[in-house]
């Protein structure tokens, strides 16, 4: 059997104080349901913390309106190191990380009268989907996106639909993105001044954008929840970019990673492999994180931007009374009972 990607699972957000942050994405982005809340040593991301072991705190925070969620994380061994230079478009890492909604005006509205630093005005983007830029209050920037595809009504916006990554070689990154991610479906590629993105860092100059989505509907047990999502390409032309994390460590204040729900690790090792991408971190398949359990590996893409992936064994779905779903009991292929994943908003917190 071949691998499964059931869709974007989380982005890593790297912050100072992660209840603080948690209470933010609570009550700004929806981000109400604590998936896990867990203390521990992070002793297996060596490649990334300065080759020892250091600890920390997440929580994994998501909502049943649909999309990924964020993994909240914070170093509690050592002081979370801020960037010593404001991120432009095109600069090399994560740059962006898109937040789904059914009506961008609405969730516009909403943001702006609770005073959220608002980039740019609802616009078009290439793709005639209407949009916005916002930036929270630890300098990490959201693009509110508008989609169709969600698994319960309620409040307009949703959770992850996907990332804007810097890159420095568009055919490279684009090879990458579809033959090991999915995003076989190439939406617009567009090389000019972006007038939707006048307001955002860098977005006043002339960049060449790649907008990547996949053709086929995710399967696996999380597809109806996570939804579509997609990957917008960056790569700047009047400048040399840099590197976002320059001089720190992953979980450093930011977004650290774009983690993807799959099925089926070995082959999907064998796949980086013959791509020229093999993990440089695997967690093994026991690995526990809170109430969650599974097997996290991760790659690069071509420029260094850090890719997870996810295969959950054991996910809380409702915690007040134990219980708890086995996946590996589970056909890889099966989208999980929409009834069943509901369930998981009777853990919602809010603050």
């Amino acid at each position: 059997m071949t691998y499964i990607i059931s869709g974007i699972q989380q982005a890593g957000v790297g912050v100072e104080n992660v209840e603080a942050a948690f209470k933010w994405y609570n009550e700004h982005l929806g981000m109400d349901i604590p998936v896990f809340d867990e203390a521990a040593e992070a002793a297996l991301m060596l490649p990334y913390t300065g080759g020892k072991p250091q600890s920390r705190r997440a929580i994994l925070a998501i909502t049943t309106k649909g999309g990924g969620g964020f993994e909240i994380w914070q170093y509690t061994s050592r002081t979370p190191v801020k960037p010593t230079f404001k991120a432009e478009a095109g600069d090399l890492g994560i740059f962006i990380v898109k937040v789904k909604s059914d009506n961008v005006q609405a969730t516009f509205d909403v943001l702006k009268s609770k005073g959220v630093k608002l980039l740019t005005p609802v616009t078009t983007a290439p793709s005639g989907k209407k949009h916005f830029y916002l930036e929270d209050p630890y300098g990490n920037i959201f693009e509110i996106i508008e989609f169709d595809d969600f698994f319960s009504t309620g409040r307009a916006q949703g959770g992850v639909a996907g990332a804007v990554v810097g890159v420095t070689n568009m055919d490279r990154a684009i090879t990458f993105y579809q033959q090991i991610l999915g995003f076989d479906k190439v939406v617009y590629r567009t090389t000019q001044l972006q007038s939707d993105m006048h307001g955002v860092p860098g977005g006043n100059q002339v960049l060449e954008r790649a907008l990547l989505t996949h053709s086929k509907k995710r399967v696996g047990p999380f597809s109806e929840l996570l939804g579509r999502g997609e990957i917008e390409l960056i790569a700047v032309k009047e400048r040399s970019p840099r590197k976002i994390y320059e001089g720190r460590f992953w979980g450093d204040p930011g977004f650290i990673h774009l983690c993807f729900d799959i099925r089926n690790m070995a082959a999907l090792k064998t796949a980086c492999e013959k791509a020229g991408h093999p993990f440089t971190v695997d967690g093994g398949a026991g690995f526990e994180m809170g109430e969650a359990a599974g097997h996290f590996t991760y790659i690069e893409d071509p420029d260094g931007t850090l890719i997870e992936f996810v295969e959950t064994k054991k996910v809380p779905l409702l915690k007040k009374i134990g219980w708890y779903l086995d996946l590996r009991k589970r056909p890889a292929e099966k989208p999980l009972p929409k009834w069943m994943l509901k369930t998981m908003g009777l853990n919602r917190k809010k603050c």
